[in-house]
């Protein structure tokens, strides 16, 4: 009598070893279907709980949400709070766009990027309005010197403080979010959307307080002070907020893909990224008090030169995870986990695109189409944390659970491989990635045994026995016999 577990666990490929570590004790074949979720030990009874966590983050952005709205709104008046509101939220869309483009190679789940959104929108806003007023009146009141303390409130006091409260979010996501965060694309992502949050209540106290002005003065058109916030704020420096946090969230990727062992880099890295977002945010708040035109040699010699060298940094990493996919996927597709073709395949971006479109359109119905083309989507995802995990792992970044975290992510594989395998394969043919063989046949979508849409779920929850490797014969049917 055969076990029809056994025989599941036993039709996968072996896990290629890394040969630069002794890992056979802890690599093996993926476990049992009902066993294939890894979780990591937690300590403590409450915070096991993903609902009580995620309720507690919840009421908590919830309140500070609350508390920046009534301050806000104070400030500015009923008009001014909408007006504000109404121009505050333009760059929004264009900057989360973005931030999410740069992280299509692995996207990052959206709970983390709404988290952070909410965190520099709510919580890092109400730490800097309640800071950096207390500091501000402190100083005044110590000094004698309103003027001055202004002043050095926006150069010192503000840009230690506001900094400070938007990496606070990179850290709680580089901490508890981990296995989510695995470099430097992660770091400018996560800090990106924080920044964009917390520039988008700074606006929106900006503006409605230049309309409140401009209603006291009688001012309006292109001469009123609304619409020069409005020009310095969202048309010219749209970016400065990101551009000072995303310099944090480099140093915590960069600390992501060191070596454990380093210790002292792993954690210089993040002060070093902080530092370096006070000295720009500073420069920036500073730029009037180097003459009539310092602000404007400030944004052309340092903020667009900076904005550009991050940016192209940004595209740099982004080219690196895909060169990370073809160099350390091959070692998978030798072992029978992946066809030839789809290291090179899930290295471009244009394959990976077309492989869910063709996905899609091989089903019968729409339904049916965009459930194979997420089963792809997915799939790219993670061979993509699997590619990193396994670099990450060669340089000494990965911790204990490397075997475990490296046999879920095989699993997740091999449950859409019946899906996404001709899909992607076909896509490198149809794109002529190099490297591919083309003397092959590409895979049409039926007919091969076990395709496309073939049981419930299209792959997901596959239940049955596992598909040999790609361009094996189909596995025999065994039936448990009678009881």
């Amino acid at each position: 009598m055969s076990d029809p577990s056994v025989r599941y666990q036993q039709a996968r490929p072996a896990v290629p070893v890394l040969h630069e570590q002794r890992l056979d004790e802890v690599l093996g074949a993926a476990p049992e279907c009902g066993q294939w979720r890894y979780r990591p030990r937690r300590v403590g009874m409450v915070w096991r709980s993903k609902v009580f966590r995620a309720g507690a983050v919840i009421v908590a952005l919830v309140l500070c949400g609350l508390v920046i709205l009534a301050l806000v709104r104070e400030q500015t008046g009923p008009e001014g709070f909408l007006v504000g509101l109404g121009l505050a939220v333009l760059p929004v869309p264009l900057l989360m766009a973005a931030f999410r483009w740069l992280d299509r190679v692995e996207p990052g789940p959206w709970r983390n990027l709404i988290f952070s959104f909410a965190w520099g929108a709510c919580a890092a806003a109400l730490v800097a309005i309640i800071a950096n007023s207390f500091a501000t009146r402190w100083i005044a009141t110590a000094t004698a010197d309103p003027a001055g303390a202004d002043t050095l409130g926006a150069t010192v006091i503000a840009p230690v403080v506001e900094e400070s409260a938007k990496a606070a979010a990179v850290l709680l996501i580089f901490l508890f979010r981990r296995r989510e965060f695995g470099g430097v694309v992660d770091g400018i992502v996560v800090a990106g959307f924080t920044a964009t949050g917390f520039a988008f209540t700074e606006n929106i106290l900006y503006l409605g307080n230049a309309f409140g002005e401009d209603q006291q003065l009688g001012s309006s058109g292109f001469a009123s002070v609304t619409a020069g916030t409005f020009f310095v704020r969202i048309v010219m420096s749209p970016f400065a907020h990101p551009l000072f946090t995303v310099l944090t969230g480099l140093g915590f990727g960069f600390a992501a893909v060191s070596a454990r062992r380093h210790r002292v880099r792993r954690i210089a890295l993040p002060v070093l990224g902080l530092l370096l977002a006070m000295g720009l945010h500073a420069l920036w708040n500073g730029s009037s008090a180097f003459g009539p035109y310092g602000f404007y040699a400030v944004y052309g010699i340092v903020m667009v030169p900076a904005f550009g060298l991050v940016t192209w940094l940004a595209i740099w990493s982004r080219q690196r995870e895909l060169r990370t996919l073809a160099a350390e996927l091959p070692a998978y597709a030798a072992a029978g986990w992946l066809t030839p073709a789809e290291p090179t395949a899930l290295s471009s971006m244009r394959a990976r695109g077309m492989a869910r479109d063709l996905a899609r359109h091989w089903q019968q119905d729409r339904a049916r189409g965009r459930a194979a083309a997420r089963a792809v989507a997915e799939y790219e995802s993670f061979a993509t944390s699997l590619a990193g995990l396994r670099r990450r792992a060669r340089h000494g970044a990965v911790g204990p659970d490397f075997g475990a975290r490296e046999r879920e992510l095989l699993h997740h594989l091999w449950q859409r491989r019946d899906i996404a395998a001709p899909a992607l394969t076909h896509a490198a043919h149809l794109t002529h990635r190099p490297n591919v063989h083309h003397h092959r046949r590409p895979p049409t979508p039926y007919g091969n045994g076990y395709g496309y849409g073939q049981g419930p779920g299209y792959g997901h929850g596959y239940s049955g026995p596992a598909p040999q490797p790609y361009g094996s014969a189909p596995p025999t049917t065994h039936r448990r016999p009678s009881q």
